[in-house]
């Protein structure tokens, strides 16, 4: 049996276990990504669109200044991002009926039907993952997941979870 399939050691605070750990992140999200990254290739869109577009769908409405947060870029990356989908059809910005300096982002029917495509290619593989591993372990791997989100992010990513 090969060393990536054995169960974590007792030990499992060991830098050998904490690389193994870190490998198989990495490997896994690269396998994940791999077919949108394959679907955006024959776009004008990177995976900043993708991430972009992924978090105006669960949370349409999302404000400008939310979506920077749950991204992590620069304005100047961001609104680069957001002319190509906006000049594209696939996201239009409306103004806050409270506050109306608020940009409030909602995918069109194009980006809608263009980021379900992207997750789907996702859904089905994090789906055969999670099926080979069972209910405990996907609890065991959202717990640790959770633990390397920073504090100050972990309430911003629970939010999107209300509409499930």
């Amino acid at each position: 049996m090969a060393d990536s399939f054995l169960p974590p050691s007792p030990l499992f605070l060991r830098e050998a276990e904490v690389r193994r750990g870190i490998e198989l992140l990495y490997f896994g999200y690269s396998s994940l990504i791999k077919r949108a990254d394959d679907k955006l290739a024959g776009t004008p869109y990177g995976r900043a669109h993708h991430r972009a577009l992924y978090f105006m769908a669960r949370q349409p409405g999302l404000t400008v200044s939310e979506l920077l947060r749950l991204l992590d870029i620069t304005k100047q990356s961001l609104g680069r991002v957001l002319t190509d989908l906006q000049d594209n059809g696939l996201v239009e910005q409306k103004v806050g009926e409270r506050d109306r300096r608020q940009r409030r982002l909602f995918l069109t029917e194009a980006g809608k039907t263009f980021e379900h495509e992207l997750f789907d290619l996702l859904r089905r593989r994090m789906a055969e993952a999670y099926a080979e591993a069972g209910q405990q372990a996907v609890g065991g791997f959202w717990s640790v997941l959770r633990g390397l989100l920073p504090p100050d992010l972990r309430e911003a990513v629970a939010d999107l979870q209300q509409g499930d």
